[in-house]
């Protein structure tokens, strides 16, 4: 059986993955963070939860958090998020430029690639500098 929890894909397997693909599992990798997070600092009150979650994973919030691990970045991991922010996205929510949407896109592929290579503490290193300062 596969534990999907502690997953580590070859390299190999995972370039073969798109860049929507790894954004769309770093989406998914950053809400838990997220939600996590948020529980973990007493925040889990019905409405108030679902509201600071929104804030938080929304594209504008995750370029403005992106930009504080920016120079953390390994020239892997470089690479990567430039892919993940050059990749081909057909629609941009209305709360977002294009220049935040592919900064969130960028973001959500690294942590999709962190997560398929089971780099969970890099993942976290990252997630705790985002978060640094955040209320």
């Amino acid at each position: 059986m596969t534990d999907y929890f502690s997953i580590h894909l070859p390299d190999d397997e995972i370039r073969a993955i798109s860049s929507i693909g790894l954004a769309h599992l770093g989406d998914g990798v950053y809400e838990l963070l997220v939600r996590t997070w948020l529980c973990a600092r007493g925040k889990a009150t019905g409405k108030g939860l679902h509201r600071a979650t929104v804030e938080l994973v929304r594209a504008p919030r995750q370029a403005e958090l992106s930009e504080k691990i920016l120079p953390m970045l390994t020239d892997a991991e470089q690479t990567v998020f430039k892919r993940g922010r050059n990749a081909n996205v057909n629609s941009i929510p209305k709360n977002a430029s294009r220049a935040q949407y592919q900064q969130a896109t960028a973001l959500e592929a690294l942590l999709g690639w962190l997560y398929l290579r089971g780099e969970h503490e890099r993942i976290n290193e990252l997630f705790n500098r985002m978060m640094e300062e955040v209320d």
